[in-house]
């Protein structure tokens, strides 16, 4: 695997690099727009604070899966300051991870409500939100370390599941897939002890058309729970409803 360009970065801990992201400024676009959303606001948070910085990963720091997105939603995780938190993708992401087992509950509201990850850790390629969910090749370039870093560090793990082929496509480089099997929902690859797990992205464009119903997405995540556990099936709740 390739290493970081910075050498600091590839002497920090999971916390030193949760901190080292909040604090990044190294893409001046990213930044504007991150801050500028912050600023202007959707209507239906104008009472709220944002975040309107890079958000760190969430999860143990000894987690067995690593749930990998593009980039924070500008009124998500711009907004509430934690991964997939804020917005109907998180919403169907955490319902997804909590019916597997690997959460304590089935929202994720704010970055200080009650809920813990189970084995679990959830990170995106690029850590701002970008203009249109488009960041540029440069802006991915810079943010790549710090994944990179974070790889390195989670020493149990043992499945990531790619949400999206941008995902998929950056992890695959990261590990060295060669040749890269083309991007499919449930396509699983396995990279030495690693597999990963590909899903298309809940984002409302998959979700309100049906090409990723709440089944499918539950589907990966009782998976993933089932390769770490070394069970024949997962053993996670179901909702009620």
């Amino acid at each position: 695997m390739t290493q970081p360009r910075d050498p600091q970065i590839g002497k920090f801990d999971i916390a030193e690099l949760n901190h080292a992201v909040s604090a990044c400024r190294l893409c001046p676009r990213l930044v504007a727009w991150r801050e500028q959303t912050a600023r202007d606001k959707r209507a239906a948070y104008r009472d709220d604070t944002y975040w309107g910085r890079a958000v760190p990963s969430f999860g143990p720091a000894d987690a067995k899966i690593l749930v990998v997105g593009l980039a924070p939603a500008a009124h998500g995780a711009n907004r509430t300051g934690r991964m997939f938190t804020g917005d109907r993708s998180g919403d169907w992401l955490y319902r997804a991870i909590w019916q597997a087992g690997l959460a304590n509950q089935p929202t994720s509201t704010a970055a200080h409500d009650d809920l813990t990850l189970i084995d679990t850790r959830i990170t995106s390629i690029v850590r701002c939100a970008p203009p249109q969910n488009k960041p540029t090749v440069e802006e991915r370039n810079r943010c790549l370390p710090y994944f990179r870093r974070e790889l390195e560090l989670l020493s149990q793990l043992r499945v990531i599941v790619c949400l999206g082929s941008f995902a998929w496509e950056n992890c695959a480089r990261e590990l060295g897939v060669r040749p890269r099997p083309k991007f499919s929902h449930g396509l699983e690859h396995s990279v030495g002890a690693l597999t990963v797990i590909c899903s298309y992205h809940p984002s409302q464009r998959n979700t309100f058309t049906g090409l990723l119903t709440e089944e499918m997405l539950s589907a990966i995540f009782l998976r993933a729970a089932e390769l770490t556990r070394g069970e024949s099936g997962a053993q996670g709740e179901s909702p009620d409803s």
